[in-house]
């Protein structure tokens, strides 16, 4: 192999996926692109997992089987890494599937661009039978259109905007942001952050790189640290990182649910802020010690920060429209939280 033919190192946690985990394995092994290894690592399985991957172990030198000593996901990936010897990295989950053309895809892109780049693609959700829940299709969807635009970080704050199994990026790029280190769920959205606060460029490919697989008993609808998947505190700690300039107004538009929930954590960053909405019988009023303005009041701000936690999308189109009418420079900037 030539440098243009990089060694892939594929990650892989496995917990008890045996009814999946030889399609997976078979769509790895299919790939068009073979210079690859997958160090896939069981988590404390009580499934015949363990099994399976040492017979996969045994027949395909390219499959590195371990144990992880430490239980739950992000130790576990730790193992895999720790035994990589590829220049590039990705990651990959045991329930889902590679399309035989993914890791030819993300090479090819990524030797176009080299180190200080990842390259992250489009995804599809499946299951073996029914349908896939309307949440995922619409996650799907928009990921997709992040990926078609290579929107990541312009979004970033909206949900995670590059899925855990969908990159590739050079090692050293890995190392520098800490790679599998921090112990924070949702892990691949801090990921995500860390890619945002290290200044990767990130390059999308408008192709499906990824089947997904939706299951009930997938760890996004099961686990505590997934169960508010509005992730505040984690969008505010890397805002206030990276994005928050404190000698500009900082403004929260929107009065509902999310609203609320993000003022209150709010107040821990700052004293006051401006707290705005449309909605007549909660402008003025004093709700956690900021009285609510109507949202015209932002045009007598001087070069106001605005996050935005409206869930509509009707209302977060309208919200964008109507700012892009008011711009003056310097440019407002604004965020969507949700």
């Amino acid at each position: 192999m030539d440098s243009s033919d990089p060694l892939v190192s594929i990650i892989m946690a496995v917990k008890d996926t045996e009814p999946y985990l030889e399609q997976c394995l078979d769509s790895i092994l299919a790939q068009t692109y073979q210079h690859w290894e997958l160090m896939a690592v069981n988590d404390h399985s009580s499934d015949r997992s363990p099994d399976i991957l040492r017979e996969y172990a045994g027949r395909y030198p390219r499959v590195r089987f371990f144990n992880s000593e430490q239980p739950r996901l992000i130790p576990t990936l730790q193992v895999g890494y720790a035994q990589a010897r590829g220049m590039l990295i990705n990651r990959m989950d045991s329930d889902d599937k590679m399309p035989d053309y993914k890791l030819q895809v993300l090479v090819e892109e990524w030797n176009k661009h080299g180190k200080g780049t990842i390259i992250a693609g489009g995804t599809r959700h499946f299951v073996d039978e029914g349908e896939v829940g309307d949440g995922f299709v619409k996650y799907e969807e928009w990921l997709n259109e992040v990926a078609r635009t290579s929107t990541h970080y312009q979004q970033i704050y909206k949900e995670c905007v590059i899925p855990s199994h969908c990159w590739i990026i050079h090692k050293d790029d890995f190392d520098a942001v800490r790679a599998f280190d921090p112990l924070v769920y949702p892990e691949d959205y801090d990921l995500t952050f860390r890619f945002y606060r290290q200044g990767l460029n990130v390059v999308g490919v408008d192709k499906i790189l990824h089947y997904w697989r939706d299951r009930s008993n997938r760890i996004s609808r099961t686990w505590k640290e997934y169960k508010d998947n509005r992730y505040f505190d984690l969008k505010l700690r890397f805002f206030y990182e990276i994005d928050r300039d404190r000698s500009r107004p900082l403004v929260l538009w929107g009065a509902g649910r999310n609203g609320k929930d993000m003022a209150k954590l709010l107040l821990g960053y700052e004293a006051t802020f401006h707290w705005v909405c449309d909605n007549q019988k909660k402008i003025g009023k004093d709700i956690y010690g900021i009285q609510m303005q109507h949202f015209k009041d932002i045009k007598d701000l001087d070069n106001p920060q605005i996050m935005i936690v409206v869930t509509s999308p009707d209302g977060r189109l309208a919200i964008s429209q109507l700012l892009q009418s008011w711009d003056k420079q310097p440019v407002i900037d604004y965020w969507f939280f949700a």
